[in-house]
This record gives C-alpha cells, structure tokens and sequence, in this order.
C-alpha cells in the first residue's frame, strides 16, 4: 500500500482545512486508516483513525469535537476535516495504514505511512 498525503497549508486559528491521503493497492477496505502528526521536537502522536468499513473511529482527546476522520473506500482516500483549528494543532500529519479493520490507536500498529503534509496554524 502507497499514501499519499495532501491538503496541508498556512491558516488563522479557528479556521479549517481537509486533508486527504490517497491510498494505491488492493482492498483498501481491510485496512484500518489513521492520521498522525509531528511537531518540531516532539514525538508522533495519534489524531484519528477509523475501521476499514468506516463504522467506528476514535480521537484523541485533543482534537476531540474539532476534527473528523472519514473515508470513502470507493476512492481508496481517506480524510481528516479539521475545523477550530489552533496554534498547537501545527505539524506535519501523516496518514497510515494498518493491517487491521479495527481501528488502531496505537503507532507500532501501523505498516505502511504516507509522506506527510505540513499544516501550520498561525494566531
């Protein structure tokens, strides 16, 4: 499976932005999806992920009511709509894959990852 990540930029806090990952290979739908983000100096974190069918998703906390993790498997993309955005939402956000239709929160879980795209959230 190759990602590829899209949609990141420059925007004022309380803004929003949808990120993409397109996904290539075969039966897109048996793998549980995620996105994940970096910022300078810290560890990869979680954000989101959902089930290879789109029926379950989980959050974390911090981006909770703000950000909504959704897929369409017809197209083999996933997507991480992000509204209220804040300054400590900036880094860069990657999309993964997960050898799993479960929706996996956990980074070592993941097989396969995207390039990343960077999303800066100015104040």
């Amino acid at each position: 499976v190759q990602l590829q990540a899209s949609g990141g930029g420059l925007v004022q806090a309380g803004g929003s932005l949808r990120l993409s990952c397109a996904a290539s290979g075969r039966a897109f739908s048996w793998y549980g999806m995620g996105w994940f983000r970096q910022a300078p100096g810290k560890e990869r974190e979680f954000v989101a992920a959902i089930a290879g069918s789109g029926g379950s998703t989980n959050y974390a906390d911090s981006v909770k009511g703000r950000f909504t993790i959704s897929r369409d498997n017809a197209k083999n993309t996933v997507f991480l709509q992000m509204n209220s955005l804040k300054p400590e939402d900036t880094a860069i956000y990657y999309c993964a894959a997960a050898r799993t239709r479960a929706v996996p929160t956990v980074l070592d879980e993941y097989s396969y990852w995207g390039q990343g795209t960077q999303v800066t959230v100015s104040s």
